[in-house]
């Protein structure tokens, strides 16, 4: 048995790896929600009062919004060891058309989508404005309750739901307070709309191997979005007050009146369903795929190029069917 060694030393622990930094939340939106969430309550009481026209329908709306704004901004932001100055406002409005790749890629470092949203937010208004008063309230709405009557049972209103209907939507577009009140509801729903493409850019990245934080998928979402916007707004509201009215369409044309892709080809009447499909086939469309691989590409860490493409080519095709499912169920909206 040997002897007990009096000098023995035991060995020492292996260095623990230093902890990153903690990742910080955008506490900077608590107050924002806190906000809307209250000004929603007091529209829907002024709804309840009868003051305010469509009150409780647009405070409902805007408190969801704030409740959303507030829930997200606890998820915390990116930390992103090897981190790059922000760009200015102007230099990714103009980057996102010339180099997209450099604004994606600081994007990973500085995730705003603020920016962006606000733009998208006041060209869809500035068009939706102006495409009513081109197109006139009366002819929306009648072209409007004319569709739903042709809708095939069980989905077919009553006569009563029908007149109601047409009171209902011609208030909604001539008065002031619930236009406004309309205009809210277009807001809340551009931003669930992206916060939704957000979070499913964020679990197919992981089903792809590579990660990006949520707020870093947001902020490629609006990026992504906003020159196609720029493009289809700003075009639509040349050819709105180039054409006349009676060749626009009261339904199809409410996002925009250009034409870029191969729905010309058919007819929306006779082939709804092609019509349709034929409609996702244009520049705009390649244009955003292409835009929202490369943003994913470039705002993610370690996301290839060809996860970027499928990611984004899934969720073109997932909006797609969607769209083909609902004219086929209402194909009487597309003629």
């Amino acid at each position: 048995m040997s002897a007990f060694n009096e000098d023995f030393q035991p060995p020492q622990p292996p260095p623990m790896p230093e902890e990153g930094p903690r990742a910080p939340r955008p506490v900077k939106l608590r107050p924002i929600a806190i906000g809307i969430f209250v000004a929603g309550l007091i529209v829907i009481g002024g709804g309840i009062a009868k003051f305010i026209p469509g009150g409780i329908g647009t405070g409902i709306v805007m408190a969801l919004g704030g409740v959303l704004l507030f829930l997200l901004s606890l998820i915390p932001l990116p930390v992103v060891r090897e981190s790059e100055e922000p760009l200015s406002f102007v230099e990714k409005v103009t980057g996102i058309f010339f180099e997209p790749a450099r604004v994606f890629r600081n994007l990973r470092s500085h995730p705003h989508w603020i920016g962006a949203f606000l733009i998208i937010v006041v060209l869809s208004l500035v068009y939706s404005f102006a495409f009513v008063q081109r197109i006139t309230p009366e002819r929306i709405v009648e072209h409007m309750v004319s569709k739903v009557a042709e809708m095939p049972a069980p989905f077919t209103p009553p006569p009563q739901a029908l007149d109601k209907m047409r009171t209902d939507q011609m208030s909604a577009l001539k008065n002031p307070v619930e236009r406004a009140g309309g205009m809210v509801k277009a807001v809340v729903g551009l931003f669930v709309l992206g916060t939704l493409a957000a979070a499913l850019c964020l679990v197919l990245v992981l089903v792809f191997g590579g990660r990006i934080n949520f707020w870093q998928a947001l902020a490629v979402v609006f990026w992504a979005w906003l020159p196609v916007i720029v493009i289809q707004k700003i075009l639509g509201l040349v050819i709105l007050y180039l054409k006349s009215p009676d060749d626009l369409h009261p339904i199809r044309n409410q996002d925009t009146t250009l034409q870029d892709n191969l729905s010309l080809l058919v007819s929306g009447a006779d082939h709804p369903v092609l019509f349709v499909l034929l409609s996702f086939i244009g520049l705009t469309w390649f244009y955003y795929l292409w835009l929202r691989a490369k943003g994913l590409h470039y705002g993610g860490t370690k996301v290839s190029s060809g996860a970027g493409w499928s990611v984004s080519i899934i969720l073109y095709i997932l909006v797609m069917l969607f769209a083909l499912a609902t004219t086929a169920l209402f194909p009487s909206f597309v003629s």
